[in-house]
């Protein structure tokens, strides 16, 4: 191809999309509402959604009230969620099915709106209060829409949510135990096994929970030692009758071991000096 020709079909192109964008420009312009929808609607099914988007926009507010609304409102919500904007579509998402409660599209509207809350819950490392709002959502959809084809997964999505939520409280604990703030990190420990009962790092932390008072044991002046070490026993007869067969079984009677003999040494050099 010369390199006439190839010019030549640049200028082409580049004069059709100066057209596009003019006519856009004026149709955007336009009174003529009833061709906006039309467009608007062609550019959605085009997936186009940053042309149909401004045209809904405008489009709602005019046709509110009527059937015409409805279906304008619903392509506007999905516009602002396919580009990505998705505080803004949930909350359109749920507010359509406020709106229009009676509308065969309000259950997946509803269900939109969780599962944008869902997109947005970050990594566990981070603030987890979208993973909080978007468990609520979900358990609102569930709540309202109980028969719905949507339910399996929405639980899915759920359980995804609880993880997230435990994987963070298992972080906090490790993070608790590895920087040797031990009286944190049983507490943290506690509270994370009492919110997520069966969690999957259940047996890991009841084992650091006997690690966490042996070393803060060891680390204690000795006035304190004897009571630390029991509370280390405690927990290690807590973990031991619990989990016969684990992974951390040795360690931990070792850890059991060592506390038993280190309090047997404390009593007796106690009852030597009085």
């Amino acid at each position: 191809m010369s390199k006439k020709i190839q010019q030549f079909f640049v200028l082409i192109i580049f004069t059709l999309i100066i057209s596009s964008c003019s006519k856009y420009n004026q149709l955007l312009k336009s009174n003529d509402y009833d061709l906006k929808y039309k467009m608007a609607i062609q550019y959605y099914q085009e997936e186009n959604y940053l042309k149909a988007m401004p045209l809904l926009e405008e489009l709602y507010p005019l046709f509110k009230g009527t059937a015409k609304g409805e279906e304008v409102y619903f392509f506007y919500a999905f516009c602002n969620y396919y580009v990505g904007d998705y505080e803004i579509a949930n909350f359109h998402f749920k507010n359509f099915e406020r709106t229009y409660p009676l509308s065969p599209r309000a259950e997946e509207c509803l269900y939109m709106n969780a599962y944008t809350h869902y997109i947005n819950s970050p990594e566990p490392t981070l603030d987890q209060t979208h993973t909080y709002s978007a468990i609520s959502e979900l358990q609102l959809f569930i709540n309202k829409y109980p028969q719905s084809a949507k339910v399996a997964e929405a639980n899915e999505l759920m359980d995804k949510l609880h993880f997230k939520l435990e994987t963070k409280a298992y972080k906090i604990c490790k993070q608790y135990y590895r920087t040797q703030n031990y009286k944190s990190a049983v507490i943290s420990i506690n509270n994370a096994l009492k919110d997520f009962p069966g969690m999957k790092y259940e047996e890991e932390l009841t084992f650091l929970i006997i690690k966490s008072h042996y070393d803060f044991a060891v680390n204690s002046v000795e006035a304190k030692q004897t009571e630390r070490l029991t509370n280390a026993i405690n927990a290690y007869k807590i973990f031991i009758e619990k989990y016969q067969v684990s992974e951390y079984s040795r360690e931990a009677e070792n850890i059991y071991e060592s506390a038993t003999k280190m309090k047997e040494k404390l009593v007796n050099n106690n009852l030597k000096t009085t």
